[in-house]
């Protein structure tokens, strides 16, 4: 199949080209959007990101264009008009799961790095400051840490924290039996609200999740709760994370998404100057940490979302069960 795989960057080639046997890939580091939908001309098939913009108007583009799949490379569809591209018979496949353990890691990196100050202590010693004030951080073992969301990521996560001692409460509509028999216990949203000294998000992204972090549920945590964001940015509504983090209710915050990220991550701006004013409002807090939607990051993710994504290809082109196919 012809593919024109959008928002590329040099590892999306070297794992592809490194994998694919089969597929005729164009490799553009445009996003896809209404605006680049043209580049679609001569396709079959489009590989997508989680960045690029599938509304409905974009869809309707890449149709007339002839475009019959899109291959979402990573697990979140919330950036794709389902219904739009139903009503093209357009397919719609992903990689439902790439090294959870990576995401999960990730997720305990964030942790580590806001409560112990690694990343302050290692600026300090660089410049021969070797003082511990105001370093000071908190055992793990015997927190409580409140899991949104036990899904494969989710359910990888609370094996970590369980590791370091942790009681983990959780909040599913899916409750994992196996996590309730290593010491999970599963509780109301309300409830995990109010107990948890630590609370990161592991759901997906749909009308009934966007902002579920807000103004009312902060009031409802511990002051000095620590969140964590390695989900979805739009999870947590950032204005009122900056008014709990003012008003020193939320006491650490660790995102690797933001929820206007589209812009910014995957890019370097370090010569421009930041025209996002909510995410430079967010970057002046000593007590915050952000990464660049880099949790999925790893040698072992990358090859199989491309082993992954290539098959899902495979499967469409030869009018096989679509296995990872999103249905409308």
């Amino acid at each position: 199949m012809k593919i024109a795989l959008f928002s590329a960057k040099s590892y999306d080639r070297e794992y592809f080209d490194k994998i694919n046997k089969h597929h005729n890939i164009t490799y553009f580091e445009a996003g896809l959007n209404k605006d680049t939908a043209s580049l679609t001309q001569g396709f079959e098939g489009v590989c997508v990101f989680v960045n690029d913009n599938l509304d409905k108007e974009t869809i309707e583009k890449i149709a007339a264009n002839g475009i019959q799949v899109i291959a979402l490379r990573c697990a979140g569809f919330n950036n794709v008009d389902m219904a739009a591209a139903h009503n093209r018979n357009i397919k719609v496949v992903r990689v439902p799961a790439y090294s959870p353990e990576a995401v999960a890691e990730h997720a305990a990196a964030l942790i580590l790095t806001l409560n112990r100050k690694t990343h302050k202590a290692y600026n300090r010693v660089r410049e021969s400051n070797f003082s511990l004030e105001k370093l000071t951080g908190f055992n793990l073992h015997r927190k409580t840490v409140g899991v949104i969301g036990t899904g494969i990521i989710g359910r990888a996560f609370c094996h970590i924290m369980l590791g370091f001692g942790c009681r983990i409460i959780a909040y599913d509509m899916y409750e994992s039996d196996e996590l309730k028999s290593r010491g999970a216990t599963y509780t109301s949203l309300d409830e995990l609200f109010k107990q948890a000294d630590i609370i990161s998000l592991h759901c997906p992204l749909t009308p009934e999740t966007k902002h579920i972090i807000n103004e009312h549920t902060f009031g409802k945590m511990k002051d000095g709760v620590m969140l964590i964001n390695t989900g979805r940015g739009a999870l947590i509504n950032t204005k009122d994370a900056i008014k709990a983090l003012k008003d020193q209710k939320l006491g650490y915050l660790g995102i690797d998404v933001y929820e206007q990220e589209t812009n910014i991550f995957f890019r370097d701006l370090s010569e421009e100057i930041m025209q996002d004013e909510v995410f430079a409002r967010l970057m002046t807090f000593p007590n915050v940490l952000v990464t660049a939607h880099q949790a999925f990051f790893t040698g072992e993710a990358l090859e199989q979302i491309s082993t992954v994504t290539l098959q899902n290809l495979t499967d469409f082109e030869n009018g096989r069960l679509l296995v990872n196919e999103v249905n409308a």
